[in-house]
């Protein structure tokens, strides 16, 4: 019995030591902070198979995928695998009603096959480095905030330039901690990225809205493109002469498969978290900001929705932008349902009691963190005011019609006709007609009159008249939809596509000028004056005071949790984390398991439902168990659940076992988990993983498009 109570003691310390830790570790640190506890867990490599500027490692296959999501390197022959929806817009740029690639997806026969694809490129980054005494060089003799935040940026200008190269390279300095670090970021940027296969949307966004953020998910989230380099493999442009990248290390594949307990890692650009708001901070977001954005989305969605199931094109022109409004729309619902059961709002506050009667205990409170906490909830008040206005603006105004996307688009246009220099204006004219293409190849004139005016009526009817420009509050048109758009939007050039752009061509100052008071345009201007010079000024001072101050409020977490490893916040820059398989306890009684199967898919099917009308193709390999060597069990594994923190920006991590094999592609977190930007919970934060196996049964078994596989290195 001895022998017996002492194993159980050695057990549960081993579980102790085995349980997942949240955080976005800097690849740089690990060998101080984590490495070892990764070791502890099962991971077989060290900190310089990870990260290492002298020898190739695992940062060299992990790339930074468009504006916001990672990627990674699956051959020596520049093939990268990313999520379907981080490469959502390239596949429906290249669709068509006759060409849909969104519905049938694509597979190019070869390389000569393979798609370009304009204004898309990866980051591929060099490496970092800590600069924080470069930054404050000089700064110590400074007593003047404004003049000691000039040095600062003085200072960011020299680092930045001199990594640079004299432009070999991609540089920017961003700061950690609320400005108490500062880290160096230096990358290769390639811009010629091809697109090489997808499967359809069926497949790739099965489950669609409903299951999004959703356990348990069958979807098989991924996409192909591989990067060009010029025959010096240097980044280069597109051109027909550039080959495919070698990259310095790729990703061997494991089609082993996954089990509970088993060790998974994560590598990518997590977007951005806020651990360390504070109380009013969270509470901010929690009852104002979530749910403001969510109605006014709702609103949106309904409209889409709608004319998506009405018109095949349309559903094509829109595919992305409903995606994109669908995806925060949902997090935030359940970011909220996150926060209040885990009473997020009152463990700040009893942790603001704890550093209180820190500062006390070491006699800062009355010196200088009073002061710092009693600002905090001075600011708060008026900035909860005006980024109610500014997020009413961003999904309305911003972002809520293609109208008012092209009037600002246009607006940049005749600010920069009135420079002198003639090269620029020919270079703002070519930008121009390439930025009205663009938004016109996805754009439907009744959806966005819809839109139009469902939107706006809602703008006047909850914010303040304050808020709003004098020429809306007193325009009574904008309470009787029929005159609206026959007076206002159906007048306005900027639905003419042909016309607007023979203005843009022609330059003629004359026609400029007309421009401007194009109804359209004029109520865009109005809006963008208003905006300016009443909302963003507020609520830019009010951010940056905030900042300042929460960057003193950091400094003291950082000096009372010393000793503690602490991690900051994600700032879409590369980042580590680390956790295991495992599936969790959503609520009482019910249990998710780990793994998800291809009988799910068979459960959930419904020809009836476009997000549930999986492929013909696909069932019938599914009935006939026709798995090859991605099957387990008797069965096809789809999908896993593991403990990695993670967050928007880690679309299309590399998920990693402990031999540095990819075992599958991060595309989501549980609903139940999406709090986890401000506050993590270590029972129900978990990544959504799509099963490498399973992409590679849909290359190899569905798509007939096995000669890929012949690049890859698989184990097993």
């Amino acid at each position: 019995m001895r022998q017996t109570f002492l194993f159980g003691i050695v057990f549960l310390l081993i579980l102790c030591k085995a349980e997942a830790k949240e955080g976005m570790w800097i690849p740089t640190l690990l060998e101080k902070y984590t490495i070892s506890e990764m070791q502890e867990m099962g991971f077989k490599l060290s900190a310089n198979d990870i990260y290492d500027i002298n020898n190739s490692s695992m940062k060299d296959a992990t790339v930074l995928f468009g504006t916001g999501c990672t990627g990674e390197f699956i051959s020596n022959s520049g093939l990268l695998i990313t999520n379907h929806h981080c490469g959502l817009k390239a596949i429906q740029s290249h669709s068509t009603v006759d060409h849909d690639y969104l519905m049938n997806g694509f597979w190019a026969e070869d390389q000569k096959g393979e798609l370009q694809n304009q204004n898309l490129s990866v980051r591929i980054l060099e490496y970092m480095e800590d600069v924080t005494d470069k930054v404050f060089d000089g700064t110590d003799t400074i007593a003047n905030e404004d003049l000691k935040s000039k040095k600062i940026n003085a200072n960011l200008l020299i680092i930045e330039k001199e990594a640079r190269q004299n432009g070999k390279f991609e540089t920017i300095v961003k700061p950690l901690f609320y400005g108490n670090q500062y880290y160096l970021y230096v990358y290769n940027v390639f811009k010629d990225v091809r697109l090489v296969g997808a499967p359809p949307s069926s497949i790739g966004r099965f489950g669609g809205d409903t299951d999004n953020w959703m356990w348990p998910r069958h979807t098989g989230d991924f996409s192909m493109f591989r990067v060009y380099a010029d025959k010096d493999n240097n980044p280069s442009s597109y051109s027909e002469e550039n080959v495919p990248y070698q990259p310095k290390y790729f990703f061997p594949i494991s089609v082993a498969g996954v089990k509970p307990g088993d060790f998974t890692m994560i590598y990518g650009f997590p977007g951005s978290t806020q651990q360390y708001l504070p109380a009013a901070g969270v509470n901010l977001i929690q009852n104002q900001r979530d749910p403001e954005r969510i109605k006014i989305r709702d609103l949106k969605l309904a409209i889409l929705n709608k004319a998506m199931e009405n018109d095949p094109k349309v559903r094509i022109q829109y595919a992305a932008k409903y995606s994109s409004v669908s995806n925060a729309w949902k997090k935030w619902q359940g970011e909220i349902v996150g926060l209040e059961r885990l009473e997020a709002i009152n463990k700040k506050l009893e942790f603001e009691e704890e550093y209180k009667n820190w500062a006390i205990s070491t006699g800062q409170w009355d010196s200088k963190y009073k002061q710092v906490f009693e600002k905090l909830d001075r600011l708060y008040a008026p900035y909860s005011k005006a980024i109610f206005a500014s997020d009413y603006y961003s999904e309305i105004v911003w972002k809520g019609t293609d109208v008012f996307l092209l009037a600002n688009t246009i607006n940049g246009y005749l600010r920069r006709m009135e420079l002198k220099d003639e090269r620029r204006k020919r270079y703002a004219k070519r930008g121009t007609i390439r930025s009205i293409q663009t938004i016109y190849k996805n754009y439907d004139q009744q959806t966005d009159e819809k839109l139009f005016v469902e939107l706006f009526q809602f703008l006047k009817l909850n914010l303040e008249p304050v808020y709003l420009p004098k020429v809306f509050n007193q325009n009574k048109l904008f309470d009787d939809k029929s005159k609206l758009l026959n007076k206002l939007y159906r007048k306005s050039v900027l639905t003419n596509q042909a016309k607007l752009e023979a203005i843009v061509l022609s330059g003629d100052p004359k026609q400029l000028k007309k421009l401007k008071k194009d109804p359209l345009m004029s109520l865009f201007l109005a809006f963008r004056i208003h905006y300016d010079t009443g909302i963003k000024s507020i609520v830019d001072v009010l951010e940056s005071e905030i900042n300042s101050i929460m960057k003193d409020y950091m400094a003291g977490i950082m000096e009372k949790e010393y000793g503690n490893h602490l991690w900051p916040d994600a700032n879409l820059t590369l980042r580590l984390g680390y956790g295991k398989v495992e599936g969790f306890m959503p609520n009482d009684a019910v249990k998710y398991k780990y793994q998800s199967t291809a009988t799910g898919i068979q459960q959930k099917f419904d020809s009836t439902q476009y997000e549930f009308n999986a492929p013909e193709k696909l069932r019938l390999l599914i009935s006939k168990k026709d798995f090859g060597i991605y099957g387990a069990n008797g069965n096809l594994p789809i999908c896993f659940l593991a403990s990695n923190h993670t967050s928007g920006g880690n679309s299309g991590s590399p998920v990693i076992n402990a031999k540095g094999h990819l075992i599958g592609l991060n595309f989501d977190r549980t609903w139940e988990g999406t709090m986890s930007d401000i506050m993590y919970d270590p029972s129900r934060c978990r990544n959504i993983v799509l099963d490498i196996r399973y992409a590679l049964f849909l290359i190899d078994k569905f798509a007939g498009a096995g000669y890929l596989l012949n690049e890859m290195e698989i184990v097993n």
